[in-house]
């Protein structure tokens, strides 16, 4: 007997069970898997793993068809890899992605009352919405990548985690990693942070510097996120993303001071969006920094904290202006990010909808930067306080219509 995931299931496979699923779905006899289509059935059905006979494999008569199935399967995986093709339009798939967010938000509020009053997070509900998240990546990352730079400055704790979720998925994507891993990397930012409930408001909230007992008190969030997630039932990489998120490779992280080859891959993911989105966020206490800024932060800290190579990828992925920031174009136009533009960074698509000149609202236009026959340029991103643009009312009158 075999565990394998269900994308690895082939025709001529002898299924004996189901080992992993979400939902009920039961398996009414054991059997071979003849077909392509009885194996998306599977998958619709919510199954995740199965067991199967490796002896009451198919003779090889069948092995074209199986091996021409995979490769098919291979060429279509290889093709949802690509960051610049997107099946739909960020317009089409902008309301399902505010949907989304908008019930891990809810997600995230249920979760913090079950703990508070001392029960176990129900995590079936998370992994759903990780499926959706990155279900809508596929579709165009863009529209969820601008759901993550709206922000409520009173909302950090819930939003934070939810963007550290869409930027893993996004980070993942653009790396290849295989669904069923992206699947528990997304579960696991959605929930890293949860420990933070068991530190006190006054600690959690302080705008000021820690005192050396208030920090070591902060530190053990990650512990208690570790703990939290464990007694729900996960395991393997989304613990290791909620544990080890603080860890840094030349050891000074905490709480637990892994260093080097002890931090695997995905661990060393996180450690960069989390850094990424808690410098750009929007605080009661402080103002979110331009993903410009942040990533220069996060250069200076490597490759001391963070790995050179993962650094320099992530910012490829997410871009120079990504999707969501607000920007000043030479025109004096302003707009937001609508559109990341891979070949050309510098050159993405802008909805403007305001003159900085004449400061007043404008009709909202597209221009796409990269178009030969445009003139203007991005001269800067800006932040929407410095002209008192309420990006909140403006995204949803303009963007969300």
């Amino acid at each position: 007997m075999k565990k394998i995931a269900i994308k690895n299931l082939a025709p001529g496979m002898f299924v004996h069970s189901v080992t992993k699923q979400r939902g009920q779905f039961k398996i009414k006899n054991q059997g071979w898997v003849r077909t392509s289509d009885s194996i998306s059935q599977l998958i619709n059905a919510g199954i995740l793993e199965v067991e199967i006979d490796t002896d009451k494999t198919l003779p090889d008569d069948n092995q074209d068809s199986t091996s021409s199935t995979t490769n098919e399967h291979s060429q279509a995986q290889k093709q949802r890899y690509d960051p610049t093709q997107h099946s739909v339009s960020v317009s089409s798939e902008i309301g399902k992605a505010e949907k989304l967010y908008t019930e891990a938000k809810s997600l995230q509020e249920k979760a913090i009352e079950s703990i508070r009053a001392g029960k176990k997070i129900a995590i079936g509900p998370f992994e759903e919405v990780a499926d959706g998240f990155i279900d809508s990546i596929f579709r165009n990352q863009d529209a969820l990548a601008c759901m993550t730079r709206i922000r409520e400055k009173d909302a950090y704790l819930l939003e934070h985690s939810i963007n550290v979720s869409v930027l893993m998925t996004i980070f993942a994507k653009h790396l290849h990693i295989e669904r069923d891993i992206m699947h528990q990397m997304a579960t696991g930012a959605l929930l890293h942070d949860i420990g933070k409930i068991k530190i006190q408001d006054e600690i959690l909230n302080k705008p000021g510097k820690f005192t050396d007992d208030e920090f070591i008190q902060m530190k053990d969030h990650a512990r208690f996120s570790k703990e939290i997630l464990e007694e729900s039932g996960l395991s393997g990489v989304a613990v290791d993303i909620a544990a080890y998120h603080h860890e840094r490779l030349d050891g000074r992280g905490y709480p637990f001071g892994l260093k080097g080859d002890d931090i695997p891959q995905h661990v060393r993911m996180i450690a960069i969006v989390d850094v990424y989105d808690a410098l750009t966020a929007k605080r009661v206490y402080k103002d979110g920094m331009n993903p410009i800024n942040a990533f220069k932060i996060i250069k200076d800290d490597t490759p001391n904290c963070f790995d050179t190579e993962l650094v320099n990828q992530f910012i490829k992925c997410i871009g120079i202006h990504p999707v969501g920031t607000l920007v000043k174009l030479k025109s004096q136009k302003l707009g937001i990010v609508s559109q990341s533009n891979f070949d050309n960074p510098l050159k993405p698509w802008v909805k403007t909808f305001y003159s900085a000149k004449h400061h007043h609202h404008t009709e909202v236009k597209d221009i796409n930067l990269a178009d030969k026959h445009n003139q203007d340029e991005l001269e800067s991103a800006i932040k929407p306080e410095d002209f008192a643009i309420d990006l909140m009312r403006f995204f949803r009158n303009s963007v969300l219509s």
